[in-house]
């Protein structure tokens, strides 16, 4: 009997013991295999060179409303640590504030592997560092002072069961890559130019993705260029311009405005002593104008993205539904645990099932709410050159520097890489240091052009943390290219 069917049967004989205890739920997450890597080169110097595994049971129950977690390493120790997830249920229950429930669902049995040719953890060390040296000669340049080169790999090997019956096998493999070059501007401050790995969201997550020199190497030459002209910009001056956001800079503006706000518990407050909470508030759900009748934000199920992985860790299947459509917020990231609490509140049924949103970062990690793949849907204004013709007094924005956001994501203010003038039509000249900012929904009110699916890029965040402990998950933001108009921007940083 191999460990695997040796931890399946202790697993199934606990949880009906925990039924048998009172508990009303109780579930399982075996983490058979969970690998990361890090390698980053620093002006050629491999700096980092990071490895880490690990194994571990993870176990919650519910009973008498309250939730109880416990986790171990030891798998010769899992009545125990069932043991205990009951005694954290018991006291808790004896502080509760709202009861949970996780309402009932079907049993589910499947299984979820993301396609790929060559698994990363399979690929000899020599060989990768070979391909990062490569783009590192190729970052090479009189203008640039630092070059920094870095790849993350991910794989994991996920069983879920729990006491409804579900049992789900669930495979993540994950492959992230950036570059970046570094040069002082003529007043003698640092700018960068940048590129993370991303895709049309299609196609393969192995190692065979970063290898592909149309993927990644291809980008060399163009941030190089790019960061000569930032050195040699002007700073943007203050004022009111359209604002045209490319998907560099437009995934991390959905992720911080649109994503993390419409995480239920942020909007139960169960975030407020360290992520934040939310300007949303359960009886607006449903009713909320978020932004104008071009926003469509909606979570995909997107083939080529960390944000996809089959199953969520409550055994909910993964699907595609909108959270703000024409405009109208219709729906919130959520788990099946605080369903009943949102719906009590708002007075109605705002959410009807889960969003399939609960994710652990490890094993010894509680499920808390997280997004997956929030995604604005492409629109039908055009390229992005057709919606620079149609720009007067704009600029276009691209990677984040720096971002302050209000502690329930009300308001904004985000430091760019660059910045491209654009008046009557035409690009005039590059701008360095830009800002811009606003208040969330003044804000997405102010879009009025959404790009065709040409403009549409699938970018990775590898390292979005929330939760106390935090933890720190990954996701997925297909995003096109988006106008907004009138915003403040130029202030310098």
């Amino acid at each position: 009997m191999n460990i695997c069917s040796t931890v399946e049967k202790t697993v199934r004989t606990q949880l009906k013991r925990m039924l048998e205890a009172g508990c009303s739920f109780a579930d399982v997450r075996f983490y058979d295999e969970d690998r990361t890597e890090r390698l980053v080169l620093y002006d050629g110097n491999l700096e980092v060179n990071y490895q880490r595994w690990e194994k571990g049971i993870g176990v919650r129950v519910l009973k008498n409303g309250a939730i109880g977690f416990a986790a171990t390493a030891d798998l010769n120790a899992i009545p125990e640590c069932f043991d205990r997830a009951l005694a954290n249920a018991e006291a808790a229950a004896q502080l509760l504030g709202f009861p949970k429930d996780m309402g009932s669902a079907q049993p589910v049995r499947g299984k979820y592997q993301p396609r790929f040719q060559q698994d990363p953890f399979a690929v000899p060390l020599p060989e990768k560092l070979s391909l990062l040296k490569r783009v590192d000669e190729k970052l090479k340049d009189n203008t640039v002072e630092h070059r920094m080169v870095s790849a993350h790999f991910q794989k994991r090997r996920i069983f879920y069961y729990n006491s409804e019956g579900t049992e789900i096998e669930r495979w993540v493999l994950n492959t992230f890559a950036g570059m970046t070059v570094m040069a002082r501007d003529k007043d003698g401050k640092a700018q960068r130019r940048s590129y993370e790995l991303d895709s049309d969201g299609t196609g393969t997550r192995g190692f065979e993705w970063l290898a592909n020199p149309q993927a990644f190497e291809v980008h060399t030459e163009r941030i190089k260029r790019e960061l000569g002209e930032i050195v040699a910009a002007e700073t943007l001056p203050p004022g009111r311009r359209d604002v045209i956001l490319l998907p560099g800079q437009g995934h991390l503006q959905v992720h911080e405005t649109i994503g993390h706000p419409l995480e239920l518990d942020r909007i139960l407050g169960y975030e407020l002593s360290f992520a934040g909470g939310s300007h949303v508030k359960p009886e607006m759900i449903g009713t909320l104008r978020y932004g104008s009748e071009k926003l469509n934000a909606k979570v995909m199920v997107v083939e080529n993205s960390p944000g996809t992985f089959g199953y969520d860790d409550e055994g909910t299947p993964q699907y595609e539904y909108y959270l703000i459509k024409n405009g109208i917020l219709v729906n919130v990231l959520c788990c099946r645990l605080d369903l009943g609490e949102a719906n009590t509140k708002a007075g109605r049924v705002v959410v009807a099932r889960s969003g399939a949103s609960a994710r652990a970062a490890g094993f010894y990690k509680t499920p808390i709410d997280r997004m997956t793949n929030v995604c604005i849907e492409w629109g039908n204004d055009g390229t992005l050159e057709d919606i620079i013709r149609a720009t007067e007094n704009g600029v276009i924005l691209d990677m984040p520097v720096s971002w302050s956001i209000g502690s329930n994501r009300e308001h904004f203010h985000f430091g760019c890489e660059i910045a491209w003038e654009v008046r009557d039509g035409r690009i005039t000249r590059v701008f360095k240091n830009p800002t811009y900012q606003g208040h969330t929904l003044e804000f997405y009110n102010s879009l009025d052009m959404v790009g065709d699916r040409s403009t549409w890029r699938l970018f990775q965040v590898a390292n979005c943390g929330k939760g106390e402990p935090n933890q720190i998950m990954e996701v997925g933001h297909g995003v096109p290219v988006m106008r907004f108009r009138n915003v403040l921007t130029g202030e310098g940083r």
